[in-house]
């Protein structure tokens, strides 16, 4: 009785309030992205945009990547009025909430045909937000709830995450296509219909956060290195001397500590974390185009690419879990790494055979069961690299640098696709994912080789002559 009693003891935690918070705000982090990536793809291809258009415009992620750059400032900046009230990490939930709901609903109330430019502005806005929003999350994450709790807070939040994305793709395209009387003909108003519902469901997100606890935090190892600094620049003036010791401790003791702690073999690291996603990405950004040019349905896409493919995508994810847990990270990140490679030949494959709704469903199946699998490694790898000491803004910065380089080069996939077409474009993306393979092997190699014992220094000295 006693281990059965145990086993409903660990599953219980799935049930404490920090874990069902973290599972609404993965909820809330995890809807907007689709519509400024696949489903804004899909509304843009339908509306009559160019492919090569609709990639370079693909770009407005890239808020993602670098939100880096002002994850200090949300790390330690105060709002007026918001964070006395809320408290900092939910003030900074609010804010991003809020411009993220009348980011959406511009989008809503802009047709594409009319004014690309507005929509796209506030794509741009919801994107900044939505990124914001992902750092408040992290941090709020790891100050929430002891380590223990850790991998329960991940699980929710990745399964309020996925959640959403099939709400914002499959979904969105649903209530688009049940919005439009007659799917040969674009109309504004179906799209309309699909984003205003989407702002709408923002508010799970927000009413979490009025509703929440702000975590309670220990801040003053940041305080102690903060006067650390301050005192090492007591020759400055006073204000002067505030400024450069807040920016020290906020923006440079994060990377500085990576890089003290890696030295030579960061570079390495930076360099696969940078290309790990590459070959998925350039692929997904010309997807929904790709599905809509191969003749299929805005229902069958949802059906098939949206929410069985998440499906499937959890599924992997479970599966990487569990060989991780098996065989260790660097082996699975292989793995991952060479299967979502593999997978996109079978769209290459698609597009030579043209409409065929079960290839689709057994390359969309093979595709994020890998994608699974790979993004299970990677974030176990990227936790591995974080110091808790800087877990926020080193964080931010191994996630943006994720997405940063595959998100511009998949930019170009749109003019890729008018010059080659899409058997060699997704050859070429599978291509992609070769130097990966090779970066994750030279990495293997040298944590083997920093591991390996050195030889005694008495067995070096007897090899000289005497």
């Amino acid at each position: 009785m006693a281990p059965l009693a145990h086993r409903f003891e660990a599953l219980s935690v799935y049930l404490h309030k920090r874990v069902l918070i973290l599972l609404a705000l993965g909820f809330s982090s995890g809807l907007p992205l689709m519509l400024v990536f696949g489903t804004l793809s899909a509304w843009l291809r339908e509306a009559g945009v160019e492919r090569a258009t609709i990639g370079f415009l693909s770009w407005v992620t890239l808020a993602y990547s670098i939100k880096f750059l002002w994850a200090p400032l949300v790390d330690r900046l105060p709002i007026p009025l918001l964070t006395r009230l809320l408290g900092r990490r939910r003030a900074w939930l609010v804010l991003a909430q809020l411009m993220l709901m009348a980011g959406l609903a511009g989008m809503a109330m802009t047709d594409p045909m009319a004014n690309l430019a507005a929509l796209v502005g506030f794509a741009l806005m919801v994107a900044f937000a939505s990124a914001t929003q992902d750092i408040v999350v992290d941090a709020f994450r790891i100050e929430a709830a002891p380590e223990k709790m850790q991998a329960a807070l991940a699980a929710a939040y990745q399964m309020g995450y996925r959640l959403a994305m099939i709400l914002s793709s499959a979904g969105a395209l649903a209530i688009a296509a049940w919005a439009d009387p007659d799917p040969s003909v674009y109309r504004i108003e179906a799209w309309r219909t699909a984003y205003l519902v989407m702002a709408a469901a923002m508010s799970i997100g927000l009413l979490t956060t009025l509703l929440a606890s702000e975590p309670e935090v220990d801040r003053q190892q940041a305080s102690d290195a903060q006067a650390a600094t301050l005192a090492r620049l007591n020759h400055l003036p006073p204000w002067p001397a505030r400024i450069l010791a807040w920016g020290h401790s906020a923006i440079v003791a994060p990377f500085q500590d990576f890089f003290q702690r890696y030295g030579k073999q960061a570079l390495l690291i930076l360099a696969l974390i940078a290309c790990y996603r590459i070959s998925d990405v350039v692929m997904g950004v010309m997807a929904n185009v790709f599905y809509i040019d191969m003749g299929f349905s805005k229902a069958e896409i949802a059906a098939v690419s949206k929410v069985f493919g998440v499906i499937m995508t959890l599924v992997g994810a479970a599966l990487g879990g569990a060989l991780v847990f098996r065989f260790g990270t660097i082996p699975i990140l292989f793995l991952g790494a060479a299967l979502v490679a593999a997978t996109n030949l079978l769209f290459a494959l698609q597009a030579q055979v043209g409409y065929n709704l079960t290839l689709l469903v057994f390359a969309i199946s093979a595709d994020n069961l890998s994608a699974g699998i790979a993004t299970s490694a990677f974030i176990a790898y990227l936790s591995s690299l974080v110091n808790t000491a800087y877990s926020a803004t080193q964080y931010a910065l191994l996630s943006s640098m994720m997405l940063l380089f595959p998100k511009f080069v998949a930019g170009f996939s749109g003019y890729v696709v008018d010059q080659v077409g899409y058997i060699w474009f997704f050859v070429s993306a599978s291509l992609l994912g070769l130097p990966v393979l090779l970066l994750i092997h030279l990495l293997r190699k040298q944590t083997l080789q920093a591991a390996s014992p050195k030889p005694a220094p008495e067995k070096l000295q007897s090899t000289q002559p005497e």
